[in-house]
């Protein structure tokens, strides 16, 4: 298969594994949605690259309706990161360095704090779980995958980062992030928002003033957390979140306002 074409499988494959993430925080969709996408994919490599991509939401149903993770999803989720094993070095985070490792980094420690975090309260606990995370620390023991050294993201962003990147780049970074915008996570990025809400803020509105509703419902994630654990923001993410419900198509942004729309307690995810 050529680059491009795999490219494509894989994207479609997040495309499917979000639509079924999102039908699941509706309700429906029945149980273990994610051994479904993987076991039903023509494309065994490129479902278990959507794993690894669509990452901690995977776990949202669960979160925010209260459905007990299936044995077999956890197992879906485990299997992904032994096929697709993170590396073992992570680069520097902007602006020293390339962003993506930094980003996939932070996202596979919250794909693997969430699944340590479902063995550990027995909703998985036929799974095997051989990941072990730590929030403050931020490291992802893979062991299992042949990984033997903790993965530790570079040093999170900061309050102190807009300076460095500026606001608008900064709530970018946050929103490519925005996996992590999940109650039951928490960490020195959730730290960086709660310290940084008017950069969230600012970053959200223009988003959606560029029609960049992708970008605007990501960094929304994060007002939305923010006011679920009661800070004070500069404007209310509840317009904001309705507003892009209505802006905008594809089951990836369809379910960042819902996760956003769970946390805000609208009626409707």
């Amino acid at each position: 298969m050529s680059s491009d074409r795999s490219r494509t499988a894989y994207a479609d494959s997040a495309a499917d594994l979000a639509r079924r993430a999102l039908d699941a925080l509706r309700g429906a969709g029945g149980a273990a949605m994610v051994a479904a996408h993987v076991e039903g994919a023509e494309d065994g490599a490129a479902a278990l690259a959507a794993v690894r991509v669509v990452g901690a939401d995977t776990f949202a149903p669960h979160l925010l309706t209260g459905v007990a993770l299936h044995p077999l999803d956890a197992e879906a989720v485990a299997r992904s990161f032994s096929v697709f094993p993170p590396p073992q070095s992570v680069p520097q985070s902007p602006p020293a360095g390339p962003a993506e490792p930094w980003v996939m980094a932070w996202r596979d420690w919250a794909t693997a704090s969430m699944l340590a975090r479902f063995a550990a309260e027995g909703e998985a606990a036929r799974a095997p779980s051989p990941y072990a995370a730590q929030p403050t620390e931020a490291p992802l023991l893979a062991a299992r995958a042949g990984i033997s050294a903790p993965i530790r993201p570079a040093e999170a962003p900061s309050p102190d980062t807009t300076r460095d990147l500026g606001w608008a780049e900064w709530s970018v970074r946050m929103g490519q992030l925005s996996s992590l915008a999940l109650p039951g996570l928490d960490g020195p990025v959730h730290t960086a928002a709660r310290g940084a809400p008017l950069a969230l803020a600012r970053g959200a509105t223009r988003s959606l003033l560029r029609r960049d509703y992708p970008t605007a419902a990501r960094i929304a994630r994060w007002l939305a957390l923010l006011q679920h654990e009661g800070v004070a923001l500069p404007l209310d993410p509840v317009p904001l979140v309705a507003h892009l419900r209505v802006l905008g198509n594809g089951p990836r942004l369809a379910l960042d306002t819902a996760i956003a729309g769970k946390l805000l307690g609208l009626e409707h995810p």
